[in-house]
């Protein structure tokens, strides 16, 4: 399976965030699945990376040119994939993924998030979509999709659409 990660690429962030991540790169690489990811060498993506690389696993990196100049990328992106912007970053990410797994991250991830949701509320794909929700760390965004939801701002319940995983078990059975 391609399973694409979105996260941060900060580093100021909780370290338990990266353990964690660590632990979700292992598993995957060991379980013979392949990463599609942001390739960037800072952050939860490097350790991911780094993560998946270690165990002998694929990465797929979708790195948009601007990031190629500023000489961001990992060194272990297997494979890389370049693109004009975050629109083909997207687009490209959708296609070459069978799920999305969103870890800890700021509005890039958000972006990421929804984009790949709204493609599928409206027919594009049917992947699924996991929060990985790290310490809690999704749950103002669970309320807030809760809140959207309960004012009828979303046509079904959002979790038909956004599956929601509190612990690296809950993340399996999902991905299974």
């Amino acid at each position: 399976m391609k399973i694409c990660i979105f996260c941060s690429a900060n580093q100021q962030i909780d370290p338990d965030f990266f353990s964690m991540t660590e632990e979700l790169g292992l598993w995957a690489a060991r379980n013979g699945h392949s990463i599609v990811y942001g390739g960037v060498n800072q952050g939860l993506m490097e350790c991911l990376g780094k993560a998946v690389h270690e165990a002998s696993g694929l990465t797929i990196g979708v790195i948009p040119r601007i990031v190629e100049k500023s000489g961001r990328i990992s060194d272990y992106v297997d494979v890389e994939i370049p693109c004009d912007n975050l629109y083909d970053r997207k687009q490209l990410m959708e296609d070459k993924a069978d799920v999305f797994i969103a870890l800890p991250g700021g509005i890039g991830t958000l972006d990421e998030i929804f984009t790949i949701t709204a493609s599928a509320t409206i027919g594009y794909h049917d992947k699924k979509v996991i929060l990985y929700n790290m310490k809690g760390f999704w749950d103002s965004l669970i309320a807030l999709l809760d809140d959207l939801q309960a004012k009828g701002f979303t046509r079904k319940n959002w979790r038909t659409r956004i599956e929601v995983a509190n612990t690296f078990e809950e993340l399996q059975a999902l991905l299974k």
